[in-house]
């Protein structure tokens, strides 16, 4: 009799467990591709050592409020490491940023920084963003090397999205 009853339980144990690695919440949401992000340099092989985000350069998550490349969380703290050899894009002192959106959030603020100063904060009130999403960041009068980071702001949870850029502006 218990073998009767071990068969349907595995099949319904391996079912649900199926159902619920197929559903659970991915934890890949959003990068800047262009111009390429570190997560994005990471993904192309333009750098290496960077661990896990060449796999998953859409997966740079953590709290909000973070001014660090990783956000501050556990992972992928290989995008902090200013001594890796990142590529520097040539910019002017307007540079327009295109993210690409893996799984679409509501959306508070999209947020761009160099060091402590905010360049620009563009508000979605809670909108629902595209699978692509492009701003215009004006540089404010900053010259040469420069890293800019993006923080991308969920509206429904206390996590944002991070990416740093970077460039070399006026060159």
């Amino acid at each position: 009799m218990q073998r009767t009853f071990a068969l349907p339980a595995l099949t319904v144990g391996a079912t649900v467990a199926a159902l619920t690695v197929g559903v659970s919440p991915a934890s890949a949401h959003g990068y800047i591709s262009s111009p390429p992000s570190r997560q994005a340099n990471c993904a192309a092989g333009a750098v290496t050592g960077c661990g896990d985000v060449q796999y998953e350069p859409q997966s740079v998550e953590a709290a909000k409020g973070s001014k660090e490349c990783n956000g501050g969380g556990g992972r992928f703290a290989e995008l902090n490491d200013n001594s890796k050899a990142w590529p520097r894009a040539t910019a002017g002192q307007s540079v327009t940023f295109d993210w690409v959106l893996t799984a679409r959030h509501s959306t508070t603020t999209w947020e761009y920084f160099i060091g402590d100063t905010l360049l620009a904060s563009f508000d979605d009130g809670g909108a629902q963003p595209g699978a692509t999403k492009t701003h215009t960041v004006n540089m404010q009068g900053f010259t040469g090397p420069q890293t800019v980071l993006a923080r991308w702001n969920v509206a429904d949870t206390a996590m944002a999205f991070y990416a740093c850029v970077d460039l070399n502006i006026g060159a």
